[in-house]
This record gives structure tokens, sequence and C-alpha cells, in this order.
């Protein structure tokens, strides 16, 4: 490999660190990360800014200046070629006099497509396509993934212990893995757009589902919970912060049908009813009465949860959810809580990514099985990398297709 080859690669490498700085916070746009280099050294720098815009190209042009003239501008994603809010990066490129571009993955999306690498060679710039290629793939899965097939990329999380458990029966949370691994986590929910529990691990563990790691507070992703029935109670931490952070209830059958449907005693381990203390300290059962969608108790409920700050979503199957997801923008989707959640989704041939998290300790009796674990992962997953956190035992398997 010669020295020019090895300075795109050094300087691509350098443009797809800054696009992984936003992953989560671009809203429908891509987080991209652009580098201007002029004569070996960097002139101006930039990712897409939260919120999606301005957009990294002119950011890091108007860092550069005339310093842009005659550049590379490494760009991690294809610049964007059609009128949207903002003019088309295409056009800044041209504008600044850069000499050349290199580009990692071109873009999927039917309004650019190759079409701003024809504008940028259409007015003499040099356009190399293709550096860092496997790498790019990997920083904008998410991204493409909508583009493609239009649904969220889907990571599956599960923290299993020893004897293949995600929880113990009537504790709410229980904590498997360690401090490294839990860090890991919150680091994972900073980059991704949207977090989904079942309904039994909101009421059991009444989670946030927020970045709780310092200075990545504002970081949270959107939250969604699975919940036919609207059983998430009023005063769970979920929908006392649904005005602060985003909170999606999805009704309909993606929600699960729920324990009166499939009959006494056949309550699944992440559906569960609310024992969530008031403010006097007492605790009491279900907020909603088990009568069918439709009825006045329930459409109370909605009304409820809709003033509360929360957005009720009907959807009747998985794929029906995530093409409601994506067509808000939402690229990734971590499916966190619930041995249920992860069936569902499992079952749907729909998870892209398993994130396993093996604690050292055993629960034992009364434990919650996992749907899988270390030894029984699904088929169709290739383990791409393993790691020790703390005692714990971290494995990332990808999707064969």
């Amino acid at each position: 490999m010669g020295e020019p080859a090895r300075e795109d690669e050094r300087f691509m490498a350098a443009a797809l660190r800054l696009a992984r700085r936003n992953l989560g916070l671009t809203s429908t746009n891509p987080s991209v990360g652009c580098i201007i280099v002029n004569k070996g050294t960097i002139v101006g720098r930039a990712v897409t800014a939260p919120g999606g815009r301005p957009h990294a190209e002119t950011q890091a042009l108007a860092e550069a200046g005339e310093k842009a003239r005659g550049a590379t501008a490494y760009v991690a994603l294809e610049p964007c070629s059609h009128h949207g809010k903002t003019p088309p990066c295409a056009d800044a490129l041209i504008a600044s006099g850069v000499g050349r571009v290199v580009v990692s993955i071109l873009d999927p999306d039917e309004r650019v497509a190759g079409r701003g690498v024809v504008m940028l060679r259409g007015a003499g710039i040099d356009v190399d396509i293709g550096t860092l290629h496997e790498e790019g793939g990997r920083v904008f899965e998410a991204y493409l993934m909508r583009q493609r097939k239009k649904r969220p990329h889907v990571t599956l999380k599960l923290a299993v212990s020893a004897d293949g458990m995600i929880g113990r029966r009537g504790e709410g949370q229980v904590r498997i893995s360690g401090a490294v691994s839990r860090a890991q986590v919150q680091v994972l929910r900073a980059e991704t757009d949207a977090i989904l529990v079942g309904i039994g691990t909101a009421v059991a563990d009444d989670p946030e589902l927020t970045v709780r790691m310092p200075g990545l507070e504002e970081r949270s992703p959107v939250r969604i919970v699975l919940d036919r029935r609207l059983d998430l109670p009023l005063e769970s931490k979920l929908v006392r912060t649904a005005r602060d952070v985003p909170l999606i209830v999805v009704t309909g059958d993606a929600g699960y049908p729920s324990s009166h449907e499939q009959g006494a005693g056949a309550r699944r381990a992440d559906e569960g009813q609310s024992s969530l203390p008031l403010s006097s300290g007492s605790t009491r059962g279900p907020v909603l009465s088990p009568l069918a969608e439709g009825g006045t108790d329930y459409d109370a409920r909605r009304g409820a949860l809709e003033a509360a700050g929360a957005e009720l979503l009907s959807a009747d199957t998985i794929p029906d959810l995530l093409a409601a997801l994506a067509s808000r923008g939402i690229s990734s989707l971590l499916v966190e809580g619930g041995a249920r959640a992860a069936r569902s989704f499992l079952d749907a041939d729909l998870v892209d990514r398993i994130l396993l998290f093996t604690g050292p300790a055993a629960i034992g009796e009364g434990g919650i099985s996992s749907p899988f674990q270390r030894t029984s992962v699904p088929e169709g997953f290739t383990l791409r990398r393993t790691a020790r956190y703390g005692d714990d035992i971290f494995e990332d398997y990808e999707r064969d297709s």
C-alpha cells in the first residue's frame, strides 16, 4: 500500500471517529464526519450538528475558509445533492474550490444515491470512493438499514446470570452485570435513537431508561414500551419524565396480548401488574381494570397518558412497529428489557445484533429464564468480538445476512 493510500485511510479514520461522536443525536439525518486537509494539515473538521443541521461539510468548510481551496475533503458519507432545508453539501464543496473529495460510503437515500459524486466530478473535482468502506458500513449501519429496508437497525441486549437467568420473579431489578458492563450500556444508549422494553420490565423495574453517565445525560434515547392494555402506571418514572425525554407507548397486538386473553396463569416473564408505591407509601393493583380495549377505563387511560406527554402508537406486528419508528426518523433501536420482548423480535427475525453480558453469579430458584445464553445463541448469528468487563464476559454477535 502506497503512502497516498495510507494517508487517505488515516484521515478517513478520523472522519469516521467524528461521525460516531453524534450518533443518536442527529434526528433523521445521518451523523457524518468531515475533515478538510491541505498539504497534510487538517484545516477544518466537523460532525453533523445535533438535530441534523448544519451538516458536517458546511461547518468544516467554514472553519477551513480560504485554506479549503485545492484541499482534500474526507467525507464519511457521500455529500448530499438535493435541496432540503439547506442547499446541497456537494454545491458547498464545489464553491469552496476543494480539489479532491474522498468518500467512505455512498448514500443510499434515493435523493442522493450517487448524484453527489456526479455533481462533484462534473465540476472537475477528483472523487475517490470506498476508503475504509467496511469501517464506514459499521458506523452507518443504522442509517443504511433505515434507508435500504425502511426499518431501524435492531440491537438486542441481554444481561444473563451464570445459570441463564435475566432476573428473579417478584424482585424488580436484580443486578447481574458489574460496573464496567453497566457503563458500556450507558454509552450504547447514548449512541442509540430509541430503547425498548416490555410492559413487565417497565412495571417490575420502574426504569427511567435514560443515559446516566456524567456528561452524556442529554443524549438519552426515545423510550418505548410494549403495552397493549396500557398497564403502565402514571406514577412510573417513564410517565413522570415523558415531557423531558420522549416516551412512546405501543398498543395493538405488537404490544402483546394481555394475560386475560391468554388464560389464567399464562403471564410471561416480562408481563406484570403495577405495584409501584403511591405517595402515601401504600401499593395498588393494576391501574387499568381488565376490560377490552375501547372501554371507558381504556379511553380514560389513553387520555391520561397523552396528557402526561406520552405518544400512543398502535401497531399490530413487530414489522409494523419498526416501519412506524423508521417513518419517525428512528434508525437504531435497542431492545433492552424482558424475555418476551426479546423473543418477539427474535421470532420476527428482526434482530441484527446481539450484545450478551454474562455475569459470574447464579440467581437460582425463582429465576426468570433468558430466551438464550452463551451456549444457545440463536442460529444465524456469528460471534464478532468478546471481551472481559471486570468479572463479566461480553460477547458481540452480528446477523449473518
